[in-house]
This record gives C-alpha cells, sequence and structure tokens, in this order.
C-alpha cells in the first residue's frame, strides 16, 4: 500500500480529513487556493443568507404570509430579458438520471442511456469525508475515461465512452451545510464552496475542452438573494481559472416554499450563468411543512403517500415552475420517480404504471424533461417525453400563458384530501430510522420500500411527526393524540420489526428523536447527524 499522500496548503488553510491515495489530485494547491478565496470573499454573506432564513420564518410565525416580493416587481413584470442561451449538453434533457458520485453509481447513471446526470454530492450523498473528495475524483476519471470498479462478486464495470455518456450536472451542498475537515483562517468552511471549488478546478477544463461545461444543480435556496452569492462565486471561479464568464451554468432547485415566491428573480440573478429550474418536489414538500408548523390546523399536511402532485398547492407550484421557465428561456425540469424495479411483477407493473402517469403529466404541463432514481426508469420516461417532443429538442415554446398563481394558491395546504393516521405516523418513523441508519455509515441514496430514498424523505418524516406533537394533532384511524411519548413507544416498536438487531439502530434512533420529538425545531437533520458522523 502506497503511502498517504502529502499536500501543498496554501496560507490560512488546514486539511484535518485523513488523506488516501490519490486525495491529493482533488486537494491540489489550486483547488485549495480557490476554496480559501471563496471563503473569504462569501462566507459573511452566507452566513448573513442563513440568518435571513430564521427571520423570515419568525416572520411567518408571527402570523405574516409568503407573498411575491414587492421590492422585485419591476424585475417580474419586465418582460424583456431572458436568460443564456441553452448551453452545449444542455438542450435536450428529456430524462436525468440522479444518484450518488461513488464508483459504481458513477458508472451506472453514465451508462444509462439518459441525456443528463445530476452527480449529487447532495441530499443521495452524505458528507462524509471519504465522499467528499472521493465524488470529484471519480468524476474526473470518468471524463478521462479511465474510471471502473469490481464488485465484491467480481462483476466489472466500466463507463461507457464520451459520446454515449449523458451530460454531467454536479449538485453541490446547500448553504446551509459546512466543511469541517477544511479550515481557512481556524473556521469551517461553506460545503457548498468546498464541492464547487473541487469539482471546477478538478473538471472544468476537461469539460469545457469536450465541448460542454462545468455545470450545476443548486440546492435548496430560499431567496435570490442566495442565487446573487452563487453567481458571485460563478464570477470568482471563472476569473480564477480564467475561463470565459458564462462557461458555468446552473439550475436551480425550487424544492423550498420560499424560493417559489422569487422563481423569476433567481433566474434574473444568474441570468448570464442560468439553465433552468427543478421542481424539487419531496424537498418543496418538507419545506411546506418547515415554514408553516407552528400556524396551526391550515397547514397539517396529511399522510406523505396521500399528498400527490395533482393536490392543489403542488399544481400551482409546479405550473408556475413551467411558465416562469419558459417566459425566460430557461428549461423547467420535473421531479423526481422514486421508483425502482424488483423481481415481483405485479410489483413492477404498478411501479412503471406510476412513472408514465407522473411524467406525463409533466410531459403535458410544458416540462422539458424530468428525473428518475435508476437507470431501469430512463426508457419509460424518455418514451413519454419522445412521444410529446417528437424531434425537437425541448418544448420552450409552450409558455403556458393560461397559468396565473397567486401567493393563496402556492399556499393551499387546508385543501389537500386526506388524514393524519397511525399507519401514516408509522410509516413515517420506519423510514427515517431506516434512512438515518444508512446515512450515518456514508450511504446516502437508500432503497426503503421500493423506493429509491435520499434525505429528504427524512426530512418530511421527521417534520410531520415534529409538526403533529407541537400542533395537537389527532389519527383519524385510531383517535389517538399524537405526543412525545407515544412516538417513543412507536419507534421501539417499528425497531424490532425492521431488519437486523435494535443496537443496530441506536444512532439513527438518537438522532430522528433529537429532531422530530424535541421543543426546539431543527432546520435540518443533516446538521446534527453530520456532527455523530464519523
Amino acid at each position: 500500500m502506497s503511502d498517504a499522500p502529502t499536500l501543498q496548503l496554501p496560507d490560512g488553510v488546514q486539511v484535518t480529513g485523513p488523506l488516501q491515495e490519490r486525495y491529493e489530485v482533488i486537494l491540489s494547491p489550486k483547488a485549495l487556493e480557490l476554496i480559501a478565496r471563496l471563503h473569504r470573499e462569501l462566507n459573511a454573506d452566507r452566513l448573513t443568507a442563513l440568518q435571513a432564513r430564521a427571520a423570515r420564518i419568525k416572520q411567518v410565525a408571527d402570523g405574516t404570509d409568503l407573498d411575491f416580493l414587492e421590492e422585485t416587481r419591476a424585475v417580474r413584470e419586465d418582460d424583456s430579458w431572458k436568460v443564456a442561451p441553452l448551453a452545449p449538453g444542455l438542450e435536450d434533457r428529456r430524462v436525468e438520471m440522479t444518484g450518488p458520485t461513488d464508483a459504481k453509481m458513477t458508472i451506472n447513471a453514465l451508462n444509462s442511456g439518459a441525456r443528463a446526470w445530476l452527480a449529487d454530492q447532495e441530499d443521495a450523498n452524505t458528507p462524509m469525508w471519504g465522499n467528499v473528495v472521493q465524488g470529484p475524483l471519480n468524476l474526473m476519471d470518468s471524463i478521462d475515461g479511465t474510471l471502473d470498479f469490481t464488485s465484491a462478486e467480481g462483476k466489472e464495470y466500466k463507463v461507457a465512452p464520451f459520446e454515449q455518456q449523458p451530460t454531467i450536472i454536479v449538485r453541490p451542498r446547500g448553504w446551509h451545510l459546512p466543511e469541517k475537515h477544511i479550515l481557512v483562517d481556524g473556521e469551517q468552511t461553506s460545503g457548498s464552496l468546498v464541492d464547487f471549488a473541487l469539482y471546477l478546478t478538478a473538471c472544468g477544463q476537461k469539460q469545457i475542452d469536450r465541448g460542454h461545461g462545468p455545470y450545476f444543480y443548486l440546492p435548496k435556496m430560499e431567496s435570490h438573494k442566495e442565487a446573487r452569492l452563487w453567481n458571485r462565486a460563478f464570477v470568482l471561479g471563472q476569473d480564477f481559472l480564467g475561463i470565459p464568464q458564462g462557461t458555468i451554468r446552473a439550475t436551480c432547485l425550487i424544492e423550498t416554499l420560499p424560493a417559489a415566491f422569487e422563481m423569476e428573480e433567481i433566474l434574473y440573478e444568474l441570468r448570464d450563468h442560468s439553465s433552468g429550474l427543478n421542481a424539487g418536489r419531496w424537498d418543496y414538500l418538507f419545506s411546506v411543512i418547515k415554514t408553516y408548523r407552528t400556524r396551526g390546523a391550515d397547514y397539517i399536511v396529511p399522510d406523505r403517500n396521500t399528498v400527490t402532485m395533482t393536490v392543489p398547492f403542488m399544481r400551482a407550484y409546479t405550473e408556475l415552475l413551467v411558465r416562469t421557465c419558459h417566459k425566460r428561456g430557461a428549461s423547467a425540469m420535473g421531479g423526481m420517480a422514486a421508483q425502482i424495479p424488483t423481481k415481483d411483477e405485479q410489483t413492477n407493473a404498478a411501479a412503471y404504471e406510476k412513472v408514465t402517469a407522473d411524467k406525463t403529466r409533466e410531459a403535458n404541463d410544458g416540462f422539458d424533461g424530468s428525473w428518475v432514481a435508476h437507470p431501469a426508469m430512463v426508457k419509460t420516461c424518455f418514451e413519454v417525453f419522445e412521444e410529446m417532443l417528437g424531434g425537437k429538442p425541448n418544448q420552450l415554446e409552450k409558455t403556458r400563458d393560461d397559468v396565473h398563481v397567486d401567493a393563496a394558491a402556492l399556499l393551499d395546504v387546508r385543501s389537500t384530501p386526506g388524514d393524519v393516521t397511525e399507519a401514516g405516523l408509522r410509516a413515517n418513523i420506519d423510514i427515517a430510522l431506516q434512512y438515518l441508519r444508512s446515512w450515518l455509515t456514508g450511504r446516502g441514496a437508500v432503497a426503503i420500500h421500493n423506493l429509491m430514498e435520499d434525505a429528504a424523505t427524512a426530512e418530511i418524516s421527521r417534520s410531520q411527526i415534529w409538526q403533529q406533537i407541537q400542533n395537537d394533532v389527532t389519527t383519524a384511524d385510531t383517535g389517538t393524540l399524537i405526543t412525545r411519548e407515544w412516538v417513543l413507544q412507536l419507534a421501539d416498536e417499528v425497531i424490532a420489526d425492521l431488519p437486523g438487531e435494535p443496537a443496530d439502530y441506536e444512532d439513527a434512533k438518537e438522532t430522528f428523536l433529537q429532531v422530530a420529538v424535541a421543543d426546539e425545531y431543527a432546520d435540518f437533520l443533516t446538521l446534527p447527524a453530520y456532527e455523530r458522523m464519523a
């Protein structure tokens, strides 16, 4: 085994994570210098933006509803501006794979036949140190055509030639997540900026040389000012590497309720670097619960499996997204199909039927493409959009001028059919515990009950439970008041029925209870979980 590498550290930079073979390739002097520059230039404003989030949530708790911003009305009413033209490799996005950047998943995604791949350093990943560094290393090797993997069973995986690969779009961590293994001037850095800098320095020029560019998916923003911060990072990064401004392109996930009121402003802030918006449906539902968690019965969301994309407040959100994107010349990307194939033919048939129905709705609504979580679903999604698009790469001409969405429509949670049930409560506990058990060991994409789940599912589950306890919700099926004590009892009952030994779930249970039954609501479960992670 070769000796661990050493790093050339710029002034003021510390790397505290253990160094493995080839880590110095990714943690290069150029990458660390860019991280230092980004941190010193932007971190104070990042922290201010996070404080602004908290202030906005307090306003909602105090009774002031979210609304479209008066101070940016001119941006929304000015019909003259458009985002940059679609970049090479982003014209046709009718089906996109999503998944983490470990070697096996990278190869499977790049061999999937999708048009693009969301290479996920965020919700389908975990910020374990090895994942932070190995992810961009795998991406670099895949671009070079050298990435391979051999499973424990001896099965060999090799990446397809570039001409057959989907366009790579990297999703860095959200603004709220720190990177505790890289310090600048003694301060923890931003996970967002670390992921951005490591990929950009290792792969940016390589992507340009292939005729594409460094492309990103930006998660969990809550305001156009957070998009402005990303734009500043892009400008700084392009200047640092000496590549033309506008080479970087970003698709923003509209997966928070506050961001739904600022879609046009977010596009405007990133207009020279923008490639569209995405309807991040599960995080959006999490954000709806989170934002209005203290506002009583009108905002109690029923069991998660009853909240479909056709309920009024979700329908309003997705239709507004398509209209906004196409008005400004940007791509509108649909949500995740989390279904995965099984060995049971009847289960498979039902899964493919759901995917077909979901993607047909999106294609009819005007979306230019959509997401799947498993390669087996690529063909189904592709065929649905192919039928709608025919020989066209997208449907930007479908401007949806018929759509008129106001604030009341986006906030109309009370019209959602369904109930809160004991079965739904148990399902939330089950999913959260199984997911957290995997997350704490470094796996962020987890197959649970025939669905590929990521952090958003666990966030919805624990947020619903917190909201139900705090608002004295009673189950419709058993008439039981949901209390902290009952959730503790149910957690033990659920664990007894899960695979493995109860001791296997101890860390997951402690983390779950920390964010589900505490008096104070934790903004993201991944923050306390990150502190527990080895």
